[in-house]
């Protein structure tokens, strides 16, 4: 590549990069603004962020949504990294054509949409009386397809040697998963575990409809309640976006490598 190509290459990502991080600038700069002026328009960073802070802390339980929000994403990460790497790692590992039709079905399941369950879940909920619980916030999704469906892609690159040669030594099914396969599958488990935090943090649909206890609101239902009513103030609203983007933010750049790793099935 000549040095002019190299210019204009180097050129172009730096525009494709500013306006990918111009967003979250502009989220930061409105969270220290007025209403007034971020109606306005205004791109530099104001003197209101206290104020703004005020004004959150006073309307909404900011330190209740925070750790409900915390509760549900761990828990639900947690939970389900267990059960869709069992799940997929069974897939694979104890291959034949049975499992491979309901592998079948289970990913046509991904072409449900979820408002299409929804009201017959919520049904099934209120009746097992799960409604305001952490249960019935994880139970919906604590086993996806396209979690399985990574693991199971993951559980092809393990080598079959090591795990017949393990079984030879005496090592249970799930010894070799838990000492074997899941140290060589840190990426995937490192992309899975963004993936799964992130959707379970930004969930607010299923957290909308069976949470109607104050008690139990999150982050993103803390930032609906401030669209509500006849007049919005966007530098409260904005500074809320803020509180509630951080978190996604830090697991995405701490596991980045890793993620990028998992996604694309590179194993060490």
């Amino acid at each position: 590549m000549t040095k002019g190509k190299k210019v204009i290459a180097y050129a172009f990502l730096m525009i494709v990069s500013l306006i990918s991080v111009f967003p979250l600038y502009w989220m930061m700069a409105a969270a220290t603004n007025r209403s007034v002026d971020v109606s306005r328009g205004t791109l530099l960073f104001g003197t209101a962020l206290f104020d703004n802070a005020k004004k959150l802390l006073a309307s909404q339980d900011v330190s209740t949504a925070l750790i409900n929000s915390f509760k549900y994403s761990i828990t639900m990460t947690l939970i389900s990294l267990f059960v869709c790497s069992i799940a997929g790692y069974g897939f694979e590992v104890f291959h034949d054509k049975a499992k491979d039709r309901i592998m079948s079905i289970i990913l046509l399941a991904m072409m449900v949409p979820f408002a299409a369950t929804m009201i017959p879940l919520y049904q099934m909920f209120s009746k097992a009386r799960l409604l305001n619980s952490t249960l019935g916030f994880i139970l919906p999704t604590i086993s996806t397809p396209f979690l399985i469906m990574m693991f199971r892609q993951s559980a092809r690159s393990f080598p079959s040697d090591i795990m017949e040669a393990a079984r030879l030594d005496g090592l249970t099914e799930f010894q070799i998963f838990y000492r074997m396969f899941l140290p060589t599958m840190r990426s995937t488990y490192a992309a899975a575990m963004t993936i799964t935090f992130m959707n379970a943090w930004n969930s607010y649909l299923w957290p909308k409809v069976i949470m109607s206890d104050a008690k139990s609101i999150t982050m993103p239902m803390l930032v609906a309640n401030l669209t509500e009513g006849y007049v919005t103030d966007y530098g409260t609203l904005m500074l809320a976006v803020l509180i509630c983007t951080i978190p996604t933010v830090i697991i995405f750049f701490l596991l980045q490598k890793s993620f990028a790793e998992g996604i694309t099935g590179a194993v060490k």
